[in-house]
């Protein structure tokens, strides 16, 4: 399941950070700009309304995290997640196996980071579009989400897509302020990745 948050500001802040666990909380205000707050915590709000209906989870989940950092649900193996924010909104991904979500808001072109980020297909791609912003973070949100899902960390944005065996799921909000990108596994072969 997706939920998502594109109004990160409205609500109260100093009354969310106190719904937050004390490990969530404090990563929230080790931000030091109001938007990072709001968006750590907008963002563990929507894992514990998803923890909530579908799994009818109803403590604050705490969070052990893997090699590269990707987080899970200390004592429940059984739940994936993946959390995303950028300025315009926050998504959570919720499923019962590995999951990953990116989400980004369209940003001024850069050729220099799509030369570094891009095979040459992908910048062929990019190049030629009739929005290369738009398909820069199609494919941008593909990648973050698939290396997300997999836990691998980043090593190779440029060839990271090449020989990946997933489903790719990219939604552009209705009012176009941000893009974002699910990755599932096609088989069962990524059920033990953390």
């Amino acid at each position: 399941m997706i939920y998502i948050n594109d109004h990160i500001y409205d609500f109260d802040l100093a009354a969310a950070l106190e719904e937050l666990s004390e490990q969530r909380r404090a990563l929230a205000l080790r931000f030091r700009h109001e938007l990072g707050q709001r968006t750590c915590a907008a963002a563990y709000l929507l894992l514990c309304e998803g923890l909530r209906k579908e799994y009818g989870v109803m403590e604050k989940p705490q969070f052990v995290y893997g090699v590269h950092g990707k987080p899970s649900i200390a004592g429940r193996p059984d739940i994936h997640f993946n959390l995303s924010h950028c300025r315009e909104a926050v998504v959570c991904a919720l499923s019962d196996r590995p999951i990953g979500v990116d989400v980004e808001s369209p940003r001024e072109y850069k050729e220099r980071l799509v030369s570094y980020t891009m095979n040459e297909e992908e910048q062929t791609e990019i190049r030629t579009s009739e929005n290369p912003v738009l398909a820069f973070i199609r494919l941008w949100t593909r990648k973050e989400a698939y290396v997300k899902m997999t836990g691998q960390g980043i090593e190779d944005l440029k060839h990271v897509l090449e020989h990946s065996d997933a489903k790719f799921t990219t939604v552009e909000s209705s009012d176009g302020r941000y893009v974002y990108t699910v990755c599932e596994p096609l088989n069962d072969t990524l059920g033990t990745i953390s």
